[in-house]
């Protein structure tokens, strides 16, 4: 498997625990684990010093090592071992699926046939789609945690991946107690990590899905080649993003009045929300005229309410700051537009 990596290559926040789950994994296979420690730069002190921390391209370096000399990408999580090339297939055969939605499905089935200790699910409900892991066998609680982080962590990076854009987690789910290093769960996935819930899983909006799948084979031989490719923090770009933000506008008018408490509903900083649109190639203000556009010319058309509560309805202070914006959007007057509508 190529292992996403888990935070920035730079910064020592990737938890000492993956680490050592490593190292079990080679004790497990009666094998000794110095040269891979060796090749990621990890002394056998810090790996029992409490709280200790490595860099993504350290834990990038020993991942590499440990799945190419176990031949095992899944490093002793399960009942037989997944030799060195097996994930690379599931991208494979997902790769020719016309959107993420089907490319999912594949992955979910495909998977049933390297391993069935565990078994991954597609559910589509309330706008949400929601990966979940289903634990058939009871894995070994030294490689749980990493087991279920790891697996959940690929899958995400493999869909960002594949439609080449950033994917938002609305939230993630964990069956077990808050690890003493759950500080770095929001860095993995989002803010909204779930602890004890009855199974593993990511839950997204479900419009990703419909999105088509923007790579190729020869993207996915260049993607192969590193241990850990599929980092989610290269896609800056949300294709959903913009689209989020105006339903919110819409749906959430009373709640959405400032940028800060849009990124608040969105579970993002108010710098990465404009930061993103810039990316997209719009802006908040933009996508405020567009939805305020949108809804006076259905209340316009829909009904008799005299211009100046449609003003106060779409967000204008006064009748005449609204007059000025509708005659800009569209080159007439409220008033004579509903009356040329008619």
């Amino acid at each position: 498997m190529s292992h996403p990596s888990f935070l920035r290559p730079t910064r020592a926040v990737t938890p000492m625990a993956f680490v050592r789950a490593i190292v079990q994994a080679y004790e497990g296979y009666g094998k000794d684990p110095t040269e891979a420690l060796k090749a990621a730069q990890i002394t056998p002190r810090e790996l029992t010093r409490p709280g200790a921390r490595v860099t993504a391209a350290q834990f990038e370096a020993l991942s590499s090592h440990a799945m190419q000399e176990l031949d095992d990408e899944t490093l002793g999580w399960f009942t037989r071992r997944l030799p060195w090339g097996s994930y690379g297939m599931l991208c494979r055969a997902s790769l020719s699926s016309p959107n993420l939605g089907v490319a999912l499905k594949r992955w979910c089935r495909h998977h049933r046939l390297l391993t069935d200790d565990i078994g991954l699910s597609l559910d589509v409900a309330g706008g949400l789609a929601t990966l979940r892991i289903a634990e058939h066998r009871a894995l070994d609680l030294a490689f749980r945690e990493f087991c279920l982080v790891t697996i959940l962590r690929f899958v995400h990076g493999y869909m960002c991946w594949a439609i080449d854009s950033r994917i938002s987690l609305r939230h993630a789910s964990f069956p077990f107690a808050a690890p003493p290093h759950s500080d770095a769960y929001p860095l993995m996935f989002t803010p909204d990590v779930r602890f004890g819930a009855p199974q593993a899983g990511i839950a997204f909006d479900e419009r990703y899905l419909a999105l088509p799948l923007q790579r190729d084979e020869r993207a996915l031989r260049t993607m192969l080649k590193r241990a850990l490719p599929l980092t989610i923090l290269q896609y800056r770009r949300d294709r959903l993003l913009g689209q989020r933000v105006r339903e919110l506008l819409r749906s959430r008018a009373g709640e959405a009045t400032t940028a800060e408490a849009l990124a608040a509903l969105l579970n993002v900083s108010g710098r990465t929300l404009h930061r993103q649109l810039h990316e997209e190639g719009t802006s908040l203000q933009a996508l405020k005229n567009e939805v305020r556009h949108e809804m006076a010319i259905e209340q316009l058309r829909r009904t008799t309410r005299p211009i100046k509560q449609v003003a106060l309805a779409v967000g204008f202070r006064n009748e005449k700051s609204f007059s000025r914006a509708f005659q800009q959007w569209t080159g007439q007057a409220p008033r004579d537009f509903r009356l040329r509508d008619k």
